[in-house]
């Protein structure tokens, strides 16, 4: 089969694409006519070495899919030949990637993907998606009525937090670029910030003067001398981008009001965890509320290019998005 693959951890140019040996499903997998696959930052961390895990070469690159079951494992229950599904965990812990024209998923790791549902749109909310429900509802422990800041909400993952955490009764406070303002209100904020603004920290506390009850920063900026000051009592910020930052962290305001702060990556999260997250999902798509702002389509050829360009910030408000059956 042709796939986008490595043979060593590098730089975006390390990505060959070519034949490979076709992957033969375990009893208790599903072997999938892969579709379409997107490019997510962690697949460019998983490629370079900045986030370390089991890998096998030659490795396929990739985490998410659409495709068709083609062979299920005599273990297998709940999968026909034929039926449309996806998956958002591939490419990690042993696991070969999805940026091929087949995958072989573990069956506990495969979802349905809902009636109706576009593969490329859906392919491409599936990553920021169940990374936002994780980070709300399993680590944040949003409840009905609380406040929550979503630092960086214009972004993939701070969208899909914005519309989640609003859809779940929560007031949320959005910081972003001013050009991104209507946006995240569309996509369900109250207030909308410009991120640039000196006096940010201000005007969400005149929006919260109780405290804010969940801050997640999708922006990696991570000012922890802020946001722990903005919290109310029990308020707990998640943190899940910004590996490079070291903040100082104010541990008497933390301590003294229990608030907490929390880090997080969906590499690491449980089978049950990611099934509970795609049937949130999966609700959201047959519903038509959670998709993507804009598409780029690109043959699975183009991954090594895909990869440059998004680790040099060029798909900024854009998901890659690359199918089997696009021509190079």
């Amino acid at each position: 089969m042709r796939a986008a693959y490595i043979e060593k951890l590098g730089s975006a140019d390390v990505i060959r694409y070519g034949e490979v040996p076709a992957p033969v499903p375990g009893p208790t997998d599903v072997r999938v006519n892969v579709l379409a696959t997107a490019v997510n930052h962690v697949d460019t961390f998983v490629r370079s070495g900045l986030f370390p895990t089991q890998l096998a070469f030659p490795f396929v690159v990739g985490r998410d899919l659409v495709g068709t079951v083609a062979e299920v494992g005599p273990g297998v229950t709940g999968f026909r030949v034929g039926e449309r599904v996806w998956c958002n965990s591939l490419g990690h812990e042993g696991r070969q990637g999805a940026a091929a024209e087949q995958a072989v998923v573990a069956a506990d790791r495969l979802y349905h993907l809902p009636d109706g549902v576009d593969p490329c749109a859906a392919v491409a909310v599936l990553h920021p998606g169940a990374t936002a429900y994780l980070a709300l509802f399993t680590h944040g422990r949003l409840s009905v009525g609380e406040t929550v800041v979503v630092a960086g909400a214009a972004g993939q993952v701070g969208s899909a937090l914005v519309t989640m955490a609003a859809r779940a009764g929560a007031r949320v406070l959005a910081t972003a670029g001013a050009h991104d303002a209507s946006y995240c209100a569309e996509s369900g904020a109250a207030e909308v910030f410009d991120y640039r603004a000196p006096d940010l920290a201000a005007r969400i506390r005149a929006a919260a003067p109780s405290g804010v009850d969940l801050y997640l920063d999708t922006a990696g900026v991570n000012d922890l001398e802020t946001s722990v000051e903005l919290l109310a009592r029990r308020g707990r910020i998640v943190l899940l981008a910004g590996a490079g930052t070291r903040p100082v962290l104010p541990v008497g305001p933390l301590y003294m009001n229990d608030r907490s702060v929390v880090g997080f990556v969906i590499s690491h999260a449980t089978s049950d965890e990611l099934a509970e997250a795609a049937g949130y999902l999966n609700d959201l798509l047959g519903r038509g509320a959670l998709h993507p702002r804009r598409i780029e389509v690109l043959p699975l050829s183009a991954a090594a290019g895909v990869h440059a360009r998004l680790e040099r910030g060029e798909l900024r408000g854009r998901r890659a998005v690359l199918r089997t059956d696009v021509d190079g």
